[in-house]
């Protein structure tokens, strides 16, 4: 029975962080995922951009972010760091350096806009995503020696999409609870 009791506590408290726990890992992910799934050649509009299929994922990351901070505030700054640290351990530490100061500055940004808007979730989500997404690309892609418009567009475009699909569940289960 004490064990129970001591596994619902348990329970309780990683419920009461699941998006921070989620956002730790799909950040540690992200980069690896950099380091090993290969760049995608783009062939359009003449170019021989590349483009890197875990940009798709990264979108995922601000979102998580976003609500990690709902559940911990400011301590996400914490919960940055950590998967960060985990990164540069775990992927390429020049990948995992790149990814880390990228995050750094458009989750700020990202942060900072979340922070101080009054605007509803769905509003912040939609319009800290549209801030941070395109300086975390470029930043990346110029530490990484891969910066080019139209790959930095394909990449926040690709991020976007993430942002735009939970600013639409977001409205549709706003509609239900009218």
């Amino acid at each position: 029975m004490a064990l129970d009791l001591v596994t619902k506590k348990r329970i309780n408290k990683m419920n009461a962080i699941k998006f921070t726990i989620l956002y730790i890992i799909t950040m540690v992910l992200v980069n690896v995922g950099f380091e090993y799934v290969p760049l995608i050649k783009m062939t359009w509009l003449g170019s021989e951009e590349k483009y890197p299929p875990m940009a798709l994922i990264v979108g995922l990351v601000f979102i998580l972010r976003d609500y990690a901070q709902r559940e911990i505030g400011h301590k996400v700054l914490g919960a940055m760091a950590i998967g960060g640290v985990l990164s540069y351990v775990m992927a390429s530490p020049f990948v995992a350096l790149a990814s880390v100061v990228a995050f750094v500055v458009s989750e700020l940004v990202d942060w900072a806009y979340y922070t101080w808007s009054k605007k509803s979730l769905r509003e912040r989500i939609l319009i800290s995503s549209l801030l941070s997404t395109p300086i975390d690309s470029a930043v990346f892609l110029l530490i990484i020696n891969h910066f080019t418009i139209i790959g930095t567009m394909a990449m926040f475009l690709s991020k976007m999409i993430a942002a735009v699909a939970i600013w639409y569940w977001l409205g549709k289960r706003d509609e239900k609870t009218i």
